[in-house]
C-alpha cells in the first residue's frame, strides 16, 4: 500500500493521477491533497478519496475549503499557504508524492520531497529546468527516488535499461528523440501566427491539458523545456538530444543505440498511461487508457520542428547550451509571458521575442548553488519580464 501527497491535485496530471487511484484502493491510499485555489474542486475530492490533509496555497480558498470540510464532517484537516505543500510532501507518512505543480511553484515542494527521500513521480519539469543540480543532489543527499511523468521522459524511461533510477543512460546510447504533435499552429500560416488568441493556443489537437502547459505546447517552449529536463534526468549531453515533430501523438519517445536499434514507445495520448507505469514501476497496472489500435491510426508521420515558426524551441537549446542561470531566467521570462497572452496583454508571437530579451538583459551567469540563490535568479528574471511587458505595453 503506497501513501500519495498529490501537489497540483485539481490540476489534469493530479485528476489523471486520482482515476487511476481510484482502480486500485488496494494499492494506495490518499494521504494529502493539494492545490493553488481551486476549493470546489478539491473538497469534491476530499469528498471521494478522504485524505488526511487537504493543503490549498490561498488561505481564502483554504478558509473556503475548511468550511465545506466542517459542514460535511468529514475527518480532513485543512492547511494553507506554500509552506503546508511542502511540508506535506516531506511527511513522515508518505511514501510517494506527485510533483504536478505548473511552474516555479512546484520547486519548494519537490525539493521538499527529495530532501525527504520521497518516491518522486516528476511532472513538475520546472523543479530540473530551474535548479537540475540543486535538485539532483538534494535527490541524492535525501535518497529519493525520480520517476518521470512527462509522457516523452516517461517513455525514454522505459527505452533504457530496467536497472537503476531515471539518470540511468548508458553506454551505447548514440541519442535520444523526443516528439512533438506540433500543436495547433503546425500548419498555420506564419503571417496569422500573431492574431492567434488564447482560446485557439489553448485548443491542443491531441492532450488535454492546462492552459499554460497548452500554450507552451502551442510555441513549443514545452518541448525545449523537457530536453533541458531530459538532460538532467538521463545525464545525457545536449548535442545527443533531438526533437522530431509527430503529429498523431502515439510514439512519444525514442532511444536510438550505437547498433542501429532504435526503440520507440507507443500509447495513445492520454496522460494516465505514464502516471500508471511510474506509480506501479517496476510492476505494471491498468491505467483505463483504451487499447492502441494501430489498424485505426493507419500511419505515424514525423518531420523536423520548423525553426521560423517555433523560436522558442531555440530560445531552450540556446538556454541549455549557455547552461548556468539560463534555463532559470528562459523558464520564468516564458511563465510572465505567456500569463500576458493568457490574459490578452500581449500578442502570441511576443512570448518569444520577451523571453529573448529577458535572456540578453541578464546574459551570461552562473547556477545557484542554492534554493535561495536559485528563487532570486527566478525573481529578478520574473521582474525584468514585467518590465519588458511594460514598455512593449506602452
Amino acid at each position: 500500500m503506497q501513501t500519495l501527497t498529490i501537489l497540483g491535485a485539481t490540476g489534469s496530471i493530479g485528476r489523471s493521477t486520482l482515476h487511476v487511484v481510484a482502480r486500485h484502493p488496494d494499492r494506495y491510499r490518499v494521504f494529502a491533497l493539494c492545490a493553488q485555489r481551486r476549493a470546489a474542486e478539491l473538497y469534491e475530492q476530499c469528498l471521494r478519496f478522504a485524505p488526511r490533509y487537504a493543503a490549498l496555497v490561498d488561505p481564502r480558498a483554504a478558509r473556503e475549503l475548511a468550511d465545506r470540510i466542517a459542514a460535511a464532517g468529514l475527518d480532513t484537516e485543512v492547511l494553507a499557504g506554500p509552506l503546508a505543500l511542502a511540508e506535506l510532501s516531506a511527511h513522515e507518512e508518505v511514501d510517494t508524492v506527485m510533483a504536478a505543480i505548473v511552474g516555479g511553484a512546484g520547486l519548494a515542494p519537490t525539493i521538499a520531497a527529495a530532501r525527504a527521500g520521497k518516491r518522486i513521480l516528476l511532472a513538475n519539469k520546472e523543479s530540473l529546468v530551474m535548479a537540475g543540480e540543486v535538485f539532483l543532489r538534494a535527490c541524492r543527499e535525501g535518497g529519493a527516488t525520480v520517476l518521470p511523468i512527462d509522457s516523452e521522459h516517461n517513455a525514454v524511461f522505459q527505452c533504457l535499461p530496467s536497472d537503476g533510477g531515471a539518470r540511468r543512460c548508458p553506454e551505447g546510447v548514440r541519442r535520444i528523440v523526443l516528439t512533438a504533435s506540433g500543436g495547433p499552429f503546425r500548419r498555420a500560416p506564419l503571417a496569422q501566427m500573431r492574431d492567434v488568441t488564447p482560446e485557439q493556443a489553448c485548443a491542443h489537437p491531441n492532450w488535454s491539458m492546462g492552459r499554460k502547459i497548452s500554450v507552451d505546447s502551442a510555441t513549443m517552449m514545452n518541448k525545449g523545456l523537457e530536453l533541458i529536463e531530459a538532460f538532467h534526468l538521463f545525464g545525457v549531453p545536449a548535442a545527443r538530444l533531438d526533437v522530431l515533430v509527430h503529429p498523431q501523438s502515439i510514439v512519444h519517445s525514442l532511444v536510438e543505440y550505437d547498433d542501429g536499434s532504435v526503440l520507440a514507445q507507443m500509447g495513445n495520448p492520454d496522460m494516465r498511461t505514464p502516471i500508471a507505469q511510474a506509480l506501479a514501476h517496476p510492476q505494471r497496472i491498468d491505467s483505463g487508457v483504451a487499447p492502441l489500435d494501430l489498424v485505426a491510426i493507419a500511419r505515424l508521420e514525423f518531420e523536423a520542428p520548423d525553426a521560423h515558426r517555433f523560436p522558442c524551441l531555440q530560445l531552450a537549446r540556446e538556454a541549455l547550451a549557455a547552461g548556468g542561470a539560463a534555463p532559470c531566467v528562459l523558464n520564468a521570462a516564458n511563465e510572465i509571458a505567456v500569463a500576458a497572452f493568457l490574459g490578452r496583454a500581449i500578442r502570441f508571437t511576443d512570448i518569444a521575442a520577451v523571453t529573448e530579451g529577458v535572456l540578453q538583459a541578464v546574459g551570461s551567469r552562473a547556477a545557484g548553488s542554492g534554493i535561495e540563490e536559485i528563487f532570486a535568479i527566478d525573481e529578478e528574471a520574473r521582474a525584468l519580464a514585467r518590465a519588458h511587458l511594460a514598455r512593449c505595453t506602452a
